[in-house]
Order: structure tokens, then C-alpha cells, then sequence
């Protein structure tokens, strides 16, 4: 059965509850916040304060939230809620919410799957009648829970909507991820371009589009006009997800760029970097840098620029231990690959904390007359 805008809620299966109190059932009368999270996830851990902080302002309005950790990725399930419990008390010791653990799957079997919702975190509100009113991402919650306790949202026309075009994606991601897993090109492309046409503004959608041309089926000829759309669009709406994510199609090592025009792929680096950099420069030490600024550098080290290649790494590798909360996993991967960057950029050994990187073998290597140019300097 489809779970939907007005669906009875499923019932909360977990196997453990690592904070708060015990939910056995909805109580009529109250709302309750079900978040699907995970500690990998990145988007799930930004959306924590600001759960705390809705859990704090509607408390006398009826609202309780509830944090599920379904996907927790470890080799048993008691080394998984070991290590979210270890998580919790170190990033959260003072949560305002309950946090429940499942690792048989019954959680995502229950509520995930039958919604279409294929990715988290995944917010679903459950209204006082113990119905379903809203299914989505946490970022919407400060518009839709207002008109959910003032009882408004579900005869909408915009819920009505809302609920209509997610499920309509939910069936398109199903298809995708089914194509992709089974490696069928073809059909995973059939059901981007469906998507995108339904879905212009997803920028993952559109980054995984172009790099599904360029990089898996090698097509140029489709795959161009499609990066070159994704470009413009990217600097149109000065957003560096979008401009970082088409930066990484053009300079991320782990693709093979030889069968792209070289000229057009380096003033297509050239022109993101610079909007990239002029929207979050090196300077300012308030917003994220790994995110967007290795593929800047390499796009710098490619073009012969080696110093402001290995300055943007290290400025990358800074922000990693800024303000702004990175799931543990996610932090380990970009740094060991930003540290491997800068071994391959210095040619030589390179640490950062306690990891360290030797220069690797086949990586990109800067232009010619660069190199010509630093053995002339160096005499």
C-alpha cells in the first residue's frame, strides 16, 4: 500500500530507544516529527539543531519529535548502536528528542519503501488524528507545521500538489536506482531526462545527467550541450552546490577526461572557479570550503598554477574542522582525499593531522610548459 498525505501512520518498530523515552503509539491530540537519519549523512546532520530547535519552540503546541536511525551502516547491529550512541553523547549530549535504533529494516519496510521516499533524511508528520500530513525534507518544516497545528495544511490545494509531484519523483528515483545499480545506461538515461524534464532545479539530478553522459556512456556529442547547459545555469543562479557540482564533472581525478576538448573543459573550469571563489573566497573563514575547492584546485594544478593549487587544498582541509557540523565518515573521506591531492601536487610525501599520502601514479599532471617554466625559475 502507497503511504501518502492522509495514510493512517505506520507504527513505530525500533529496537532500541538510545534517547528519550519509549514511544509505543501515537497519542491523539499531538503532532509528531518522524525523522529518518543517519550519521553518514550530511544533510541529516545539519537538520539536527534545527529539529532541536522546533522540538523547543512547538513543546506547548503538542510536538514531539522523533529521530529514527534506520540506516546506520556497520557490520552488526550492536557495533552500529554502540557507535551512534558513542556519536550521539560526543555531537548531541544535550538532545531535546527522542532518537529510536533499528537495524532489521522493519522501520524503512514500513515507512520509507511504501512513501517512494529513497533518500534521507526524510521528515514525516503524523497530525493529531494519528494521519499522515506531510512527507518530506526537514528544510520545509518551518513553513508546513504551522499550517498543520492550525489545522489548515490538509485541505490545501498546495498539500494536495506537494504530495502528488513526490510521489511522481518517488517513482522516477525507484526506476533510476534500479538502472544504475544494474549498470543499464541506456535506461538510466531514459529516466534522467524524464526526470529532468519534471525536475529542472534538482541539481543532483542534473550533475548526475552530464556526468551519465560524459564519464559513464563517453558521449560528447549529447554530453556537451548538457554540461555547457549545466555550466550557465550553475553561475545564472550564483550557487556553489550547483557551480561545485559541475566543477567536479570537469576536474574531479577519479574521471578520465582525455576525450574531452581540452580548451572547452579548461574555460569552463576557469569561468566556475572564479565564481566560486568570488562567492566563497579563501579568505573568509565562515563557510565550508572541501565541498567545492579540490576540483578547484585541480583545475589550477591541471592548468600549471601548482602554489594556488596547494593553497586551496590546505585551506580545504582547514575548513573541515570549522564550525559547521561533518558526519565523522564523510569528514575521513574528503580528507584523505584532499591529503592525497596534495601529496600528488607537492610530489612529495604529505600529512595532515595523522594522515598521510604518497604522490600517486597516473593522477593528472600539470601542463608542460609549467613544469618547463619552475625548472627555468629554479635555475
Amino acid at each position: 500500500m502507497v503511504l501518502r498525505m492522509e495514510s493512517p501512520a505506520p507504527p513505530i518498530k525500533v529496537e532500541n530507544w538510545l534517547r528519550g523515552q519509549p514511544l509505543t503509539s501515537f497519542q491523539p491530540g499531538k503532532v509528531y516529527i518522524v525523522e529518518f537519519w543517519a550519521t553518514w549523512c550530511g544533510p541529516c546532520v545539519a537538520a539536527m539543531p534545527h529539529l532541536v530547535q522546533l522540538q523547543e519552540r512547538y513543546k506547548d503546541s503538542g510536538v514531539e519529535v522523533l529521530g529514527v536511525a534506520a540506516c546506520e551502516r556497520a557490520r552488526t547491529a550492536d557495533e552500529a548502536r554502540a557507535n551512534l550512541d558513542a556519536w550521539l553523547t560526543e555531537k548531541f549530549s544535550n538532545l531535546n528528542y527522542r532518537i529510536g535504533f533499528d537495524y532489521t529494516g522493519n522501520m524503512n519496510k514500513l515507512w520509507m519503501d511504501p512513501s517512494f521516499s529513497v533518500g534521507i533524511p526524510t521528515s514525516f508528520v503524523v497530525d493529531r488524528d494519528g494521519h499522515i500530513a506531510f512527507i518530506g525534507s526537514p528544510t520545509r518544516l518551518d513553513d508546513v507545521l504551522p499550517k498543520i497545528l492550525n489545522g489548515g495544511w490538509r485541505t490545501s490545494d498546495e498539500a494536495g500538489a506537494a504530495d502528488t509531484e513526490r510521489l511522481a519523483k518517488g517513482e522516477i528515483f525507484a526506476k533510476l536506482t534500479a538502472a544504475m545499480k544494474a549498470e543499464d545506461w541506456t535506461k538510466a538515461l531514459s529516466v534522467l531526462e524524464e526526470a529532468v524534464a519534471v525536475m529542472p532545479d534538482d541539481v543532483n539530478l542534473r550533475v548526475l545527467h552530464a556526468g551519465l553522459l560524459l564519464h559513464r556512456m563517453r558521449d560528447m556529442r549529447n554530453g556537451l550541450p548538457v554540461m555547457r547547459q549545466l555550466v550557465r545555469d550553475a553561475i545564472d543562479k550564483k550557487s556553489e552546490p550547483w557551480m561545485a557540482g559541475a566543477m567536479r564533472q570537469l576536474f574531479d581525478p577519479a574521471n578520465d577526461n582525455s576525450h574531452f576538448p581540452p580548451a572547452e573543459r579548461f574555460a569552463m573550469g576557469k569561468e566556475l572557479s572564479e565564481h566560486i571563489l568570488a562567492l566563497n573566497p579563501p579568505q573568509r573563514g565562515d563557510r565550508s570550503k572541501f565541498l567545492s575547492y579540490g576540483a578547484i584546485a585541480q583545475y589550477y594544478f591541471e592548468s600549471g598554477n601548482r602554489d594556488r593549487a596547494i593553497e586551496l587544498v590546505e585551506v580545504a582541509l582547514k575548513s573541515l574542522d570549522g564550525p559547521e557540523p561533518i558526519p565523522d565518515k564523510l569528514k575521513q573521506q574528503v580528507m584523505s582525499l584532499l591529503v592525497q591531492a596534495l601529496a600528488n601536487y607537492k610530489g612529495e610525501k604529505a600529512c595532515y593531522g595523522t594522515l598521510c599520502a604518497t604522490p600517486q601514479d597516473g593522477s593528472p599532471k600539470e601542463s608542460k610548459r609549467r613544469r618547463r617554466k619552475r625548472k627555468h625559475e629554479k635555475g
